[in-house]
């Protein structure tokens, strides 16, 4: 089975760019984050069309997390156990949509960006994370042999070369001690993220800002990631990230990144 993960940055937007790639690659699953579209305006028909069942969560032109499977779809969750609210007042955002494909937990994750260092939303993105940890033990403390993706943007960059110039980002977030730790403890409660094992290089990036000519330049971050729960990592055989989807007409500001499971 391959699993992708990609922020589509607008699936309305991105959508003919998206089913081409499905079309041309047949991967089983695909995780979507930043649909930007309410369940109700997703456009399902083409996915539909090429053998897909999409499951979504969106609620207004921001955030948004979708799942396409063409080997199943189970169990389907919005949100995770204790996933904080955001807002006035409080709600749960569509930033988490779970779903069981081909035997597969899969978890489509838009991690909070937290804007600046300081600001309240980076509070509730260390919060976020904190409780996604939770959950994310619970599930392997009720089921030592599940097998569990969390995939997407996590909007961090666990390690210095996984942005192009760590000076640049001094003071920033995606580096910040306490955004790696809280990354780092999804590993401490018992996950492994399967494609660092996998694509160890550094300067190996997902996301290439549109400004500034980033991509053109390499500059970019490593930020769409992978933690698998240990049944799941013994059976990931590859990871891929396709470096080419930045490219062409209208690209996404993200790539996928590809996870091949064996049967």
């Amino acid at each position: 089975m391959r699993l992708a993960t990609w922020n589509v940055n607008s699936i309305r937007a991105r959508v003919d760019r998206v089913l081409a790639y499905l079309e041309r690659t047949g991967v089983d699953v695909l995780a979507m984050q930043e649909t930007k579209v309410k369940d109700e305006a997703f456009p399902r028909e083409g996915f539909e069309a090429l053998g897909y069942e999409v499951v979504t969560s969106g609620f207004s032109q921001w955030n948004g997390v979708a799942i396409a499977s063409k080997v199943g779809v189970a169990d389907v969750e919005h949100g995770f156990p204790g996933q904080p609210t955001w807002g006035d007042p409080g709600a749960v955002e569509a930033r988490a949509v779970g779903a069981t494909c081909g035997g597969v937990r899969v978890w489509s994750l838009y991690v909070p960006n937290g804007r600046d260092v300081g600001d309240p939303h980076f509070t509730y993105k260390l919060e976020w994370l904190d409780r996604l940890r939770e959950a994310a033990g619970g599930w392997l403390q009720a089921d030592p042999a599940a097998r569990i993706a969390m995939v997407g943007d996590w909007n961090i960059a666990p390690l210095d070369t996984d942005v192009w110039d760590i000076g640049f980002f001094a003071g920033r977030t995606h580096v910040t001690p306490a955004e790696r730790e809280a990354f780092e403890a999804i590993a401490a409660a018992g996950y492994t993220e399967v494609s660092r094992q996998h694509v160890p290089a550094e300067h190996t990036y997902t996301y290439w800002d549109y400004q500034q000519l980033r991509f053109p330049r390499n500059e970019g971050m490593r930020i769409d990631l992978t933690y698998a729960s240990p049944a799941l990592a013994a059976e990931v055989t590859d990871v891929v990230i396709e470096r080419n989807e930045r490219k062409g007409k209208a690209p996404s500001d993200h790539v996928p990144v590809v996870l091949t499971i064996a049967d």
